[in-house]
């Protein structure tokens, strides 16, 4: 339960709250929304980008005092989507006079106005300056500068600037020469919830890893390279092809595709161990639901990984193959530390639970003091 005390506190009933449908950032506004909901706050959710598909709608639905509101505008990091920002922005401030939220939290970087009425709060979850600075070693080019120049806007514009991690919120004020301190901004690390507590006897002898395989970040094709000397199978979940159609050769592995988040707890269930090779991870959800389903994780040596799981993981260094064939291939060898590390992982993965998000959040809004919060476990 989220608690905030003293008598300047009011309390917090409304949020307006934006999200899109195409990946992490929907997981979290849903974790989030479900954890405000059992304080009774009602949250409108404004989704961007593409409509949210029958399987959203219907976990939307299923969160009382959820309202949700679908308008197709483009994202800040897709092609040309200046026009549809600017009608983004104009809707957003529409819903904001109709239902009148004291909060407009964006969970997108591409709305730049200061003719909010409530506190603005927003959370980078990606960038795509920290993202190319990682995977192309370099600075955005000119064509960028027009993206560089809204985000810049976007996160003056705002109240109380988070991110999922403090390696994101450092890319932001490097990328984006953002001054950040403890009274406007806070690493707040996002949450989720298993009901069931893994079963070791359902562990099979399977390597898993799970993402955007066709992007660049997520490293795919190193595990499938390591995957060619390895005793057990890799599977990989997700899609292997671009959204502008390229597709990701990803020898040696058996490639799942995109399947529901039901099929895919099935294998998080499964899987003995979860290999993440990914050079950018501001948070990584998959890690998170890997390891509260029992799995032993191995992941790319990177700060916001290391960062989050700590001693709860193997590292390896992102882009040497052999290193990953000779990581995974030691701890399909040792199935006592196997456990041990995967028991590691689940237990820091309850550290990253919705309703200490919430609190944390709740901060964020100025509807609760740092003191007064109540840590869950």
């Amino acid at each position: 339960m989220i608690e905030s005390s003293g008598p300047s506190i009011v309390p917090l009933r409304r949020v307006l709250m934006t999200t899109d449908a195409i990946g992490g950032v929907w997981t979290f506004a849903i974790e989030l929304a479900k954890a405000l909901a059992q304080c009774d706050i009602e949250v409108i959710l404004a989704v961007l980008g593409t409509r949210p598909n029958r399987a959203q709608m219907l976990e939307a639905e299923d969160i009382p005092r959820l309202v949700l509101r679908a308008g197709e505008f483009a994202l800040e990091w897709m092609e040309n989507p200046w026009e549809d920002l600017e009608l983004a922005t104009e809707w957003l401030l529409d819903l904001e006079a109709q239902y009148e939220p004291q909060v407009v939290h964006l969970n997108t970087l591409g709305i730049a106005t200061s003719r909010w009425r409530g506190r603005v709060v927003v959370t980078a979850h990606s960038c795509v300056a920290s993202w190319w600075a990682a995977v192309r070693n370099g600075p955005l080019g000119g064509e960028w500068s027009h993206y560089v120049n809204q985000v810049r806007r976007c996160l003056e514009s705002a109240d109380f600037i988070a991110a999922p991690s403090n390696f994101m919120l450092q890319a932001l004020s490097h990328h984006y020469g953002i001054r950040l301190n403890e009274e406007n901004s806070a690493a707040i690390p996002n949450g989720r919830w298993l009901t069931a507590s893994p079963v070791h006897e359902l562990k099979q002898e399977i390597v898993l890893d799970a993402g955007r395989l066709w992007d660049e970040a997520k490293n795919a094709q190193v595990l499938a390279q390591a995957a060619s000397d390895l005793q057990w199978p890799v599977y990989l979940a997700g899609a292997t092809r671009s959204p502008d159609g390229q597709e990701v050769p990803l020898n040696n592995c058996q490639l799942l595709g995109q399947i529901s988040s039901h099929e895919l707890a099935g294998y998080y269930t499964r899987a003995s161990i979860f290999a993440h090779p990914a050079v950018y991870e501001p948070f990584g959800l998959s890690v998170l639901e890997a390891a509260l389903h029992g799995c032993a994780l191995v992941l790319s040596d990177i700060p916001s990984l290391r960062e989050i799981w700590g001693d709860a993981a193997v590292f390896v260094p992102a882009h040497d193959a052999e290193a990953w064939t000779g990581a995974l291939r030691s701890l399909i060898a040792a199935p006592a530390f196997r456990r041990k590390l995967a028991l590691r992982a689940f237990e820091r993965a309850h550290r990253y639970n919705p309703e200490r998000m919430a609190q944390q959040y709740m901060v964020a809004y100025g509807f609760a003091r740092k003191e007064s919060l109540v840590c869950a476990s």
